[in-house]
């Protein structure tokens, strides 16, 4: 697959391709005509020696002090240097490759007034498996990821190191064992390499990505639940959904019903079961479910529109014009990463109290206790509900929403900032959290319907069932329970419960 970029046309589905997948990547002529338009106005100005921020004066708080042409070069560099900073745990490299994808393609959208070289030897990096490790932690979101990106842009003048497959060595060495030679930054080319939300809007593009296959994994976790406990999906009814009118809880019960279509577990007690209602976590699934998935179309409309968003500042404009505004502050993209904590989160407490529900020997409609063929000897699963209890309860701590936060930075010339980068990778551990959680719950409630055996569930959950199966083995004698859970956790990550 090749992805040409022109700073318009960049869609989530192609994020995906390049960061995890390897797909090739070209700048478009368009993107290139451009550029080479917006460079002329930044020319001309040096030319004139006028006085522009970025371009020819300092920086943030030191934008009032004006930089002589001879030292210009000079000025670019230092931005780039002073400002790599980060610290920390190190982004995952696909998260890296998003970020540099992302960058290319805003610099290539032709407002940064940057040379065709500057996206062309970031396509070239990510065609060559060339990535520089990046620490997650420094960045506040305002005048853009200034520390993770100053990270990259040192690999872009050949400072630092740089990975290649699963080597690493120092950036220079690297970029000319790959053909490619380092950069010299032009005028306004540093601040246009670290001047944007690239980094938590990397990090964004890819969890939203998978909170999608989340919400559906949930469902089929749901329903297996719902079999294993002999409940009834006449709470997904479509006249119960029509009459409340939220698009996110028809599809959320329809889902429901699919999965559970031709059910003989169900037939098998239709009559004279003595139950009006489930337990909320059973019943309410399309009520708690739904408005997740509502909340995932607005961060991927969110985080969609931000991947060719013009995030540089000051941008430069196709009358001549170079205007400073606030376009790098990452207010959008941090909402809505703190709004997809709060859904994921909600996943994970409905998930983890249908898991209680199956193991629990008061509640578990004649199942074993936690699922135990000689409770009391074998502890059967008791510690995974502990273990999605612990996950659970960290995602509450981590929903706590960082966009609410600031801490005035540069001398308060940015004195509200938005902390986009930890709404970020709070989430992403939240994901990683659900995971795990769906994980436990495919397994406790694949035994479940293991004692409901020689009796058929829907259609969609025994398909989910093979799926378990063909990772974890029914559990008959005490077993480690990590690996399992480790396993399944990675395959719904890699989407095979997309029944």
């Amino acid at each position: 697959m090749n992805v040409e970029i022109d700073g318009r046309s960049l869609t989530l589905d192609a994020v995906a391709a390049v960061a995890e997948r390897g797909a090739t990547v070209a700048l478009s002529d368009a993107a290139r005509t451009r550029m080479l338009a917006s460079l002329r106005v930044v020319t001309d100005i040096v030319a004139r020696n006028a006085v522009v921020y970025g371009v020819t004066t300092g920086f943030g708080k030191l934008s009032d002090i004006a930089i002589p042409p001879d030292k210009l070069a000079a000025l670019q560099v230092n931005l780039v240097r002073s400002h790599a900073a980060a610290v920390g745990p190190l982004l995952p490299k696909h998260e890296v490759r998003a970020m540099m994808l992302l960058r290319a393609n805003v610099i290539s959208k032709g407002f940064s007034g940057a040379r065709p070289a500057v996206p062309e030897l970031l396509c070239a990096m990510l065609n060559a498996d060339l990535w520089p490790p990046v620490a997650e932690q420094g960045s506040v979101g305002a005048s853009g990821d200034l520390a993770p990106l100053a990270t990259l842009a040192c690999a872009l003048i050949g400072e630092g190191t740089l990975h290649r497959g699963d080597r690493v060595g120092p950036a220079a060495a690297m970029l000319a064992e790959a053909g490619l030679t380092p950069l010299t930054l032009g005028p306004k080319e540093g601040i246009t390499l670290i001047n944007g939300t690239q980094a938590h809007t990397a990090v964004a593009a890819l969890a939203v990505r998978d909170a999608r296959t989340l919400w559906h994994t949930a469902h089929v976790a749901g329903a297996t639940s719902l079999e294993a406990l002999l409940g009834t999906p006449t709470a997904f009814d479509p006249r119960i959904q029509d009459a409340r009118g939220q698009d996110g809880q028809k599809e959320s019960a329809a889902l429901l019903r699919r999965l559970l279509a031709d059910s003989e577990i169900r037939e098998s007690h239709r009559e004279g079961d003595s139950r009006v209602q489930d337990a909320y976590a059973l019943r309410c699934m399309p009520q708690v479910h739904g408005p997740v998935l509502d909340a995932i179309r607005f961060a991927e409309g969110v985080i969609g529109r931000e991947l060719n968003a013009a995030t540089d500042n000051p941008l430069v404009f196709d009358d001549g014009t170079m205007l400073s505004g606030g376009n790098f502050h990452g207010q959008a993209v941090a909402m809505a990463l703190d709004f997809l904590a709060i859904a994921m989160t909600n996943l994970a407490t409905m998930s983890e109290r249908r898991i209680d529900r199956v193991v629990h020997p008061d509640l578990n409609e004649g199942l074993p206790p936690f699922l135990a063929r000689d409770a009391g000897l074998h502890s059967g699963f008791m510690m995974a509900q502990v273990t999605a209890a612990s996950l659970a309860s960290e995602c509450k701590v981590l929903s706590h929403p960082a966009s609410v936060d600031t801490i005035p930075t540069d001398g308060s010339k940015e004195d509200v900032v938005p902390m986009a980068m930890g709404a970020a990778w709070k989430l992403r551990r939240i994901i990683r959290n659900v995971q795990h959680i769906l994980g436990i719950e495919l397994m406790v409630s694949a035994q479940g319907i293991d004692y409901r055996r020689p009796l058929t569930a829907g259609q969609g959950v025994e398909k989910a069932y093979a799926i378990v199966r063909a990772h974890v083995a029914p559990l008959t004698d005490d077993r480690v329970l990590s690996p399992d859970i480790i396993a399944l956790a990675d395959a719904v990550a890699r989407g095979e419960f997309l029944v």
